[in-house]
């Protein structure tokens, strides 16, 4: 009977070291992998970088756009409503 507890103790040590040493190797090749993951992540992020915002017109450019809107609205292009979300809309920017 001694022989066999120890025969069954044995086997316990060793698939409790096999268990934990199988445990470590597995979360030692995630962390590698996540790493790399990472580190291609950082290569490719200037990609989806977020472009710049555009400039804001200038204050000729908006009194441009207002003269032309004028012109619309004086053709009957433009309904008075309109003309004025349109020119909110320039006047916001």
């Amino acid at each position: 009977m001694p022989g066999l507890l120890r025969g069954v103790a044995r086997v316990a040590v060793v698939a409790g070291t096999a268990t934990a040493v199988s445990n470590r190797v597995s979360r030692r090749q995630a962390n590698r992998w996540s790493q790399q993951e990472d580190q291609q992540y950082a290569q490719q992020e200037p990609q989806y970088a977020q472009a710049p915002a555009p400039a804001a017109p200038s204050e000729s450019d908006t009194i441009d756009q207002l003269e032309k809107l004028g012109e619309l609205k004086e053709k009957g292009i433009l309904s008075d409503e309109e003309f004025a979300a349109q020119k909110a809309k320039i006047l916001a920017l």
